[in-house]
């Protein structure tokens, strides 16, 4: 099983590449790790230092799940055939999973200090539909569509309890 997972911030794709790495029993990775210096979320690695963690990750594990919304580390994962999954669910559902988010202890020291960072992060979520660059739906639109192996398109979250049988298939 190798998946890599794409779409914006509040899409799901934490969730559900985690249940995907606990039903396979696949190694996970998330971007946020070495798109970012560690412990300092807000000074990126260069490009070449987080690609190279991104193709030695996927090059030393059989059954992996990758996931993030940085288009480029994605483009890296492609080199090893996965199945694509572009989340997108729509900005009401990724606005609302930003607000029930529960702390990420590798991102924030408390959630106190997590919250503090809401508004930003909403902001940059609506932000998603209308930008540029290699975190904006234009480049995760164009990445998908020149992906020629397995992919979906989620346009809604998909049912983990109990599991859709679709999404259940991916884990075998």
């Amino acid at each position: 099983m190798r998946i890599a997972i794409l779409g914006n911030s509040g899409s799901g794709k934490s969730t559900l590449a985690r249940w995907l790495a606990q039903q396979g029993a696949a190694a996970l990775l998330d971007l946020d790790s070495v798109a970012w210096e560690p412990g300092q979320i807000a000074v990126a690695r260069p490009a070449a230092v987080a690609e190279a963690e991104v193709r030695r990750f996927c090059a030393s594990h059989a059954d992996w799940v990758v996931e993030g919304c940085y288009a480029k580390l994605i483009q890296v994962t492609l080199d090893f055939a996965p199945r694509l999954i572009l989340l997108n669910p729509g900005l009401a559902q990724c606005l609302d999973n930003c607000r029930a988010r529960p702390w990420e202890p590798h991102k924030f020291a408390s959630k106190a200090e997590q919250d503090q960072h809401l508004a930003f992060l909403l902001d940059w979520v609506a932000d998603y539909y209308q930008r540029d660059g290699e975190m904006s739906l234009a480049a995760h639109a164009k990445l998908f569509a020149g992906y020629p192996g397995t992919k979906h398109e989620l346009r809604q979250q998909p049912q983990l309890q109990p599991a859709e049988a679709q999404i259940l298939a991916w884990t075998r």
